[in-house]
């Protein structure tokens, strides 16, 4: 539909995370592009739990939309409503489009400004620092990436996680899980399975706390740090033309061009979708890439017949464990220890991801 020379066709993007970033950095000089999200930066998520042990980390993984993305609007806000036109924002702007892409991942409540958000972290690594002992609920990715991370730079601090499920890392493999289990308790943590910690009966004992399980433990530490699910951030969209493309666990349900589907001009990448496969942020940059050749495909007046599927990607996942040590699991095989970590647990991918959006690795 565009021409040599004609006017840009209004895209507006809603979610300023792995996806959302990435897809606006994208389409910034293919399109009229405004970007919204409530913060002014993007964060490189699955570096936040090295940053809390290493704060200045933060200072390559915490970064400044307009660093990376300098051609298009940003309206620092959040997206409260689309109609066939227009989205509405909870500062009363509507913004019109021509094509409209949702990328707003998981609902988590984080500052405003980079600062504020690297002085979050700052916190919390005093926090650990100042500890004797410390609790971590939860044993996802991101509970077990943090016991990793306090267990290796803090040897000397007595770390307890608690866990309601049956085995650790419970969206891979249970050979990963096991091997897992292995190397935390190898690192001196104390795994306690299938209990849950009722946040709301801690009480004070000398200095510290005193946690109390759903099988009746009691459990001494200094702080806690909640590393449960966050919910998907789809709730606003019951309001909106796209509640009923949302599914039963609050997904967009998207076709094979990570459209909305039975729509042509709104797409959604990224975790908020129904796409069948590990909820992870390479996955989610690769949804950005396919979506944004299709938009650029679709603004320049190409045939939808053209467009590029996205396929779901395997089963492969990595977890760090400290600054050495990663388990993987590959669609064959799992790996636990230093070659894997090799992969990942070094810089964690910052360099790669910010050199993706134009910016220096360093």
């Amino acid at each position: 539909m565009e021409e040599m020379g004609s006017e840009k066709r209004r895209l507006v993007v809603i979610g300023g995370g792995i996806a959302g970033s990435l897809l606006a950095k994208s389409l910034q000089f293919h399109a009229d592009v405004t970007f919204i999200d409530p913060k002014e930066y993007f964060e490189i998520t699955w570096a936040n739990l090295r940053t809390m042990v290493e704060p200045s980390f933060g200072e390559r993984s915490v970064i400044n939309h307009r660093d990376y993305y300098t051609n298009g609007r940003i309206v620092t806000s959040t997206a409260i409503g689309i109609t066939e036109t227009e989205v509405l924002t909870a500062d009363d702007f509507s913004i019109p489009y021509d094509y409209l892409v949702i990328a707003t991942g998981h609902r988590d409540p984080v500052p405003k400004t980079r600062m504020e958000r690297l002085k979050e972290y700052q916190a919390e690594n005093e926090k650990i620092k100042s500890a004797q002992s410390v609790l971590i609920v939860g044993g996802g990715p991101t509970g077990v990436e943090l016991a990793g991370e306090i267990s290796v730079d803090f040897p000397e601090k007595h770390v307890t996680l608690v866990h309601s499920g049956s085995r650790l890392l419970e969206f891979i493999g249970p050979k990963a899980s096991d091997k897992t289990l292995q190397w935390l308790t190898s690192k001196r943590v104390d795994v306690k399975l299938e209990q849950r910690v009722d946040l709301n009966s801690v009480t004070d004992s000398n200095g510290s706390k005193i946690y109390h399980t759903t099988a009746g433990e009691s459990i001494r530490a200094d702080c806690h740090f909640l590393c449960t699910g966050k919910p998907l951030g789809s709730g606003w969209l019951e309001g909106t033309i796209l509640k009923s493309n949302v599914d039963s666990r609050g997904r967009l349900m998207v076709d094979e061009y990570l459209r909305v589907k039975g729509r042509k001009n709104i797409f959604a990448i990224g975790d908020i979708t129904d796409v069948p496969e590990i909820k992870q942020g390479y996955l989610a940059q690769k949804h950005a890439l396919v979506a944004a050749a299709n938009l650029k495909l679709l603004m320049s007046g190409g045939k939808e017949r053209k467009m590029s599927s996205y396929k779901p990607g395997s089963t492969t996942a990595i977890v760090s464990l400290g600054r050495r040590d990663a388990v993987a699991q590959f669609p064959y095989t799992t790996l636990i220890g230093l070659v894997p970590g090799m992969i990942k647990s070094r810089d964690l991918f910052v360099g790669k991801t910010r050199k993706q959006r134009g910016l220096q690795p360093h």
